[in-house]
């Protein structure tokens, strides 16, 4: 599975199995949401699973959350899953405050597979890792 950066630096998509996740970076205001909605719209219909991660936007206003509820939306329509990876505090209180943790279920990202932790070899790489938690 590849991340491929469209045409929007904000924006980067990737799928695998059946899920496509959605990377989104930088601001998630007016002038993003305005930019990503109609890729956004069109995996919302394709994708039988879609999960949009959260974890490079810095900042989101009404109008982000709203493209969030539109795509959570619309995924559930025609069946399909929806994930909102997030892990940002204030992302995380804008949600609950907004009562939107229904709708939009925002989970923190899945833990990393370990041959990402794996260490190059060396001296210790006979040691067990610890992960931190």
């Amino acid at each position: 599975m590849h991340l491929i950066r469209r045409g929007d630096p904000n924006l980067a998509v990737r799928s695998s199995e059946g899920l496509t996740t959605v990377e989104l970076y930088g601001e998630l205001d007016l002038v993003l949401v305005q930019r990503v909605r109609p890729e956004l719209d069109v995996l919302t219909r394709e994708a039988p699973a879609l999960a949009v991660d959260l974890r490079h936007v810095t900042f989101c206003d009404a109008s982000g959350l709203g493209l969030l509820v539109r795509c959570a939306q619309r995924v559930r329509a025609h069946g399909g899953a929806w994930h909102l990876v997030c892990e940002q505090p204030a992302i995380l209180r804008l949600i609950r405050l907004t009562a939107l943790d229904d709708v939009l279920a925002p989970s923190p990202p899945p833990p990393p597979s370990p041959a990402s932790c794996a260490r190059p070899p060396g001296p210790r790489s006979g040691v067990p890792r610890r992960l931190r938690v």
